[in-house]
């Protein structure tokens, strides 16, 4: 019988992040190297071009511009329709902001006792924001508007019926999961150099056409692939190795 949030000492708050969080760290490194587990793979993967396009969307808010809805297809990749607003910050806000998503889900999962919470705060997120800015006139809007649902119906589910541990476990995976998404497509641009879609290579490729046409878009990808990291890191070390006192 683990003990409620509010009985949580700061040894047992540490003991319980640091084996949950290596726990999910181990799930996903062998959910994305074992093609026996692509089934689970799959609904992760729409996952992480949901929060991709949503920070498009965001940037574009955040910058004064007009969000006009982002869609999901089947195969993974998304899309997200925007209007004015700062482009330099917009383009790579899908990029740089999964990996803020991860990194500062992975951060805030691990210091704050109150998980449940947090899940339900996250579902109800998707929820609303799936219902606010999805494209209402594609099959592709349909298509986002769905995973966003279920996701968040899924994760309010969990935060009312599982437990503290895995709802911390499924907030651990979530945010490893896109906050590596970054380098994890980097090396597939390396390894596969003949690939042109995704969007990771279409917002770099659109990046460097506007701003910089003398650095690749794998230059630009490879850039904001290691802040991806340095984000991941920086939530892993002042959550897990050195954490805030409690």
């Amino acid at each position: 019988m683990y003990p409620t949030p509010q009985q949580l000492t700061p040894a047992h708050f540490r003991r319980r992040t640091l084996t949950i969080s290596a726990i999910a760290l181990v799930v996903v490194i062998i959910l994305w190297n074992v093609p026996l587990f692509s089934f689970i793979v799959y609904p992760l993967r729409l996952f992480v071009t949901f929060v991709h396009e949503a920070g498009h969307i965001i940037a574009a808010v955040l910058t004064g511009g007009e969000p006009r809805g982002f869609a999901v297809f089947t195969d993974g990749s998304g899309v997200a329709y925007t209007a004015g607003g700062l482009r330099a910050v917009i383009l790579p806000a899908g990029y740089i902001g999964t990996a803020l998503f991860g990194a500062g889900l992975f951060y805030i999962a691990n210091t704050w006792s109150r998980t449940r919470l947090l899940t339900a705060i996250l579902g109800y997120g998707l929820v609303f924001f799936s219902i606010i800015f999805t494209l209402p006139n594609l099959l592709s809007g349909f298509f986002a508007l769905f995973i966003g649902g279920l996701m968040g119906a899924i994760l309010v589910s969990s935060a009312r019926r599982s437990s503290d541990e895995i709802n911390l476990f499924i907030l651990n995976v979530l945010a490893l999961v896109t906050g590596f998404n970054a380098v994890l497509d980097v090396v597939y641009l390396i390894t596969n150099p003949g690939a042109r879609g995704g969007p990771v290579l279409n917002d770099a490729a659109a990046f460097s056409a506007a701003f910089a046409p003398w650095v690749p878009a794998a230059a630009w990808a490879t850039i904001w692939a290691i802040a991806s990291v340095l984000l991941l890191f920086t939530a892993v070390y002042f959550s897990v190795i050195r954490p805030p006192r409690r």
